[in-house]
């Protein structure tokens, strides 16, 4: 089978499974992209309470630019590694302003999604998953995520090889899968493997998808 046609059996299997999902996230851009900053290798509730916490220890954006670093990862602490998405933060939001004039990204809405990752790619501590949530989230644009789940799901399933990085892996999911699928498909990956794809354990007879998976065609 090709690869074209597994992946798509796959989306189809998961959407009806899990349904399809056109979430678009509201407000300022910026905070989208903190947020995310944030999630960086912790769990959605630990980032919630940093972010929560961070907009309650500063005014502004651009109150930070100011701010003594260790009043930052006080703030966050409870997101884990405080001292490098601190300084990750504060480096990020600065080169903004100087390359934009102002703490504002909305510009972003209005290029191509290709121009739009080049530049966020192109600041230090904006990995490809982190634009690819903002621009996918925020801005609707064509781009596909993958976080720790997703990658875990499409190696397991034979789609990326197992020993692909994650910035190589980003590049090939993002040509792989249609533009109209690469949203329902990121949440629907981190659907399954959260609940049936997990790191430890995975729940093989529950997977609607073991027909199609490399990993556990080669348990037996």
């Amino acid at each position: 089978m090709k690869k074209e046609e597994k992946l798509s059996k796959i989306i189809q299997l998961l959407k009806k499974e899990y349904g399809e999902h056109n979430h678009r996230g509201r407000g300022d851009p910026v905070d989208t992209l903190v947020e995310t900053i944030l999630s960086q290798n912790t769990t959605d509730k630990n980032s919630s309470r940093a972010f929560s916490n961070l907009k309650k220890a500063f005014p502004s954006w651009e109150s930070i630019l100011k701010a003594d670093p260790r009043k930052i990862q006080k703030a966050i602490h409870s997101g884990g590694l405080p001292g490098i998405k601190a300084r990750r933060i504060k480096h990020v939001l600065r080169e903004i302003k100087r390359r934009r004039g102002r703490l504002s990204i909305d510009f972003l809405r209005d290029i191509p999604a290709e121009d739009a990752m080049d530049f966020l790619r192109s600041i230090k501590g904006i990995g490809p998953k982190t634009a690819s949530v903002l621009l996918i989230f925020r801005f609707n644009k064509p781009l596909m995520p993958l976080d720790t789940h997703n990658l875990r799901v499409a190696k397991r399933l034979g789609i990326i090889p197992p020993k692909m990085s994650s910035e190589k892996a980003h590049e090939l999911m993002n040509k792989l899968v249609p533009d109209k699928e690469k949203k329902s498909l990121h949440i629907n990956f981190i659907i399954h493997g959260r609940n049936i794809c997990t790191a430890r354990n995975p729940r093989h007879e529950e997977c609607i998808l073991k027909n199609l998976c490399d990993y556990y065609g080669n348990l037996g």
